[in-house]
């Protein structure tokens, strides 16, 4: 797979949006291959999670986000269903379920009745290694701040909207992915 061919397809022209994709994702991607080569004994395929990773927000563009120059019409939440869709369309259901695995720390069923969000009423929980550690990385970079790694503590504050449960799943994670 070229993941920079499909990012071209979906992001034609050389802008900020582009930038921010980019520079935000290669962010993500990197993290997690330091996870990878720290730990061996995950078997993660780093091929795929680099792929995944550089492809987890490839549906932003459909959104309305101004902050991040995304002048679509759908609710910034659904850009990981968006991007799901749209990978599914190009024959990769693998990297379609980490984008819509990656928002908050997972969103369950409940969470999503509860607060009335605009997505399918089921689970979105990150189930393979390769997703969790993708939507764990995630988590440390901002797409408003592209040159800011976010501390475990600042991850942990921008996560907890939420719920308790998504910051339960990262901690965990935390625990898994960062001490040997």
């Amino acid at each position: 797979m070229n993941y920079l061919a499909i990012i071209d397809k979906f992001y034609p022209d050389d802008n900020t949006l582009k930038h921010i994709l980019l520079t935000h994702s290669r962010s993500v991607a990197d993290r997690a291959l330091r996870v990878a080569e720290v730990h061996p004994e995950l078997q993660l395929d780093k091929q795929f999670v680099e792929e995944a990773a550089m492809l987890h927000d490839i549906g932003i563009y459909q959104c309305n986000a101004e902050g991040i120059e995304c002048y679509g019409t759908a609710p910034y939440i659904c850009h990981g269903r968006i991007g799901a869709e749209l990978l599914r369309a190009e024959g990769y259901p693998r990297h379609a379920r980490v984008c819509e695995r990656h928002t908050g720390a997972g969103l369950t069923k409940s969470s999503i009745e509860e607060r009335k969000l605009p997505l399918p009423a089921q689970d979105f929980l990150p189930e393979t290694m390769e997703e969790q550690v993708i939507c764990y990385a995630d988590k440390f970079y901002s797409k408003t701040r592209l040159d800011h790694e976010k501390t475990f503590e600042q991850a942990q504050k921008s996560l907890s909207k939420f719920g308790e449960e998504g910051l339960i799943r990262f901690n965990a994670w935390h625990r898994m992915f960062e001490w040997k």
